[in-house]
């Protein structure tokens, strides 16, 4: 009777531990985010600013030469993303204009074969302006929260670097000792794969971007390097950032040309990219990645989404690699490892 009431109380217990972490998780979203965005990047910064260190910087000086190397990554590429948006703002009256016509041309179609006597046109003129005010408020509102973030981001990383051997120190004093040598190997594994991974991915990014503005710059598309630097960058969320991001080119050249093969272009030249970055360009710039398995991969976007949003979509990948990264160590957990492994 004993052995059959120990194993169900011991999974009611971790079914209660795990909603307890959703929960909290959930509630503490305003700190957490930027916390783990932090230590993300303190964890991919770190053999660089341990390198400087050896070469006689004080850390300090390394871990603001580290900062100073990623605020200017991505000032360059805000820099470039609002260059082509301010290019893109341009042409939005005339394709606002464009997709006034064709409400009206369907309108027209459905009062003229169908005998349905609709005003499509109102409609969409009266939605249009009343939702633009709240889409504003929301654009404003969502801008302060990300720069919130965008400066809280920076300060973690700066603070976990400089604190590291405190909270290693903090990590082996609560894990047994027995293990001790199994936590040297998980946390200097864990440091060793993110930072080729992330170092590789950024390549990737850069090609698949490059490749994706060639193509819709020869397919005529207008915007080709903002739509097409931002499917790459949209990739990385698995199999759901691809489809998401394409949706507004296919869109602006459906409604620019009104005809159906340039979308169908589009498409062709995302998929031919895809498969490109999928079986050639990732294996070899990347080489060995995170083995985490697709399903293991999905589930974490879709319960990051839940709980924390789109940076959850981002966040709960590296979360799953580090449990599976952890779960090859550890017996008791080989059964997790099962699941997460790819195979």
């Amino acid at each position: 009777m004993e052995s059959t009431t120990r194993p169900f109380s011991t999974y009611i217990r971790y079914l209660q531990a795990i909603g307890f972490t959703a929960l909290l998780l959930y509630a503490g979203k305003t700190l957490f985010v930027p916390l783990f965005f932090g230590l993300l990047i303190a964890i991919i910064l770190y053999p660089v600013c341990k390198w400087l260190e050896n070469h006689g910087w004080k850390k300090p000086i390394a871990i603001s030469a580290c900062l100073l190397i990623v605020t200017i990554v991505f000032a360059s590429i805000l820099w470039l993303l609002i260059w082509q948006i301010n290019i893109f703002l341009t042409d939005v009256p005339q394709i606002l204009s464009k997709i006034d016509k064709t409400v009206q041309l369907l309108q027209q179609w459905m009062n003229t074969h169908l005998g349905v006597a609709t005003n499509i046109h109102n409609t969409w003129n009266s939605n249009f302006t009343g939702s633009l005010g709240t889409m504003l408020q929301a654009t404003v509102e969502t801008s302060i929260s990300t720069l919130f973030t965008a400066f809280l981001i920076p300060v973690y990383s700066a603070l976990f670097l400089y604190h590291r051997k405190v909270l290693v120190r903090y990590l082996q004093l609560i894990t047994p000792f027995e293990s001790q040598i199994k936590l040297a190997t998980i946390l200097q594994q864990t440091i060793h794969t993110y930072y080729n991974f992330i170092k590789g991915m950024v390549l990737v990014y850069l090609i698949v971007g490059v490749l994706n503005s060639i193509g819709l710059y020869a397919l005529g598309v207008q915007n080709a390097i903002l739509f097409g630097m931002l499917c790459a960058v949209m990739t990385i969320i698995p199999y759901i950032g691809i489809f998401v991001s394409a949706l507004l080119p296919i869109s602006i050249i459906w409604i620019q040309t009104g005809n159906i093969w340039y979308p169908l272009g589009v498409i062709a030249i995302f998929s031919f990219v895809q498969y490109l970055e999928a079986n050639v360009i990732f294996p070899k710039v990347v080489g060995t990645q995170l083995q985490v398995s697709t399903l293991a991969m999905l589930i974490a976007v879709i319960v990051g989404g839940i709980i924390w949003g789109m940076a959850g979509m981002v966040l709960f990948i590296p979360f799953v690699a580090i449990l599976k990264i952890i779960s090859d160590h550890i017996e008791q957990w080989k059964p997790i490892n099962l699941l997460l492994a790819r195979k």
